[in-house]
């Protein structure tokens, strides 16, 4: 269940984040402030679904999620193409939370 939790949660705080950018920064209605707010609330339900012994060990682990979803948007949604940098980037941060989630407990 970590995967799937990981990426709603990503998919929200993406979309909920970019709701206020584009509210605020492209002049978009102030409806979508609405839909950012839902999306928001979305991305933290679906972080409670993570099994772990420790909150910060759930949120640290999504955070290399989190990168690569985003760069995947920028493309998808904002369709500016990832350099290598942030494909490197993006790369190393999931590792990073690779370790995280499947590193052995003492």
């Amino acid at each position: 269940m970590t995967l799937p939790a990981y990426l709603i949660a990503a998919l929200g705080e993406i979309a909920g984040c970019f709701a206020f950018w584009h509210v605020t920064r492209l002049g978009g209605s102030p409806w979508w402030l609405a839909v950012g707010l839902v999306c928001l609330a979305i991305f933290a339900w679906a972080l409670t679904l993570v099994e772990s012994d420790a909150a910060g060990r759930a949120f640290a682990a999504y955070g290399g999620v989190y990168i690569v979803s985003s760069l995947i948007w920028m493309w998808a949604v904002e369709h500016v193409r990832p350099d290598r940098w942030d494909i490197a980037g993006g790369l190393l941060c999931l590792a990073g939370a690779t370790v995280i989630v499947f590193g052995p407990r003492a």
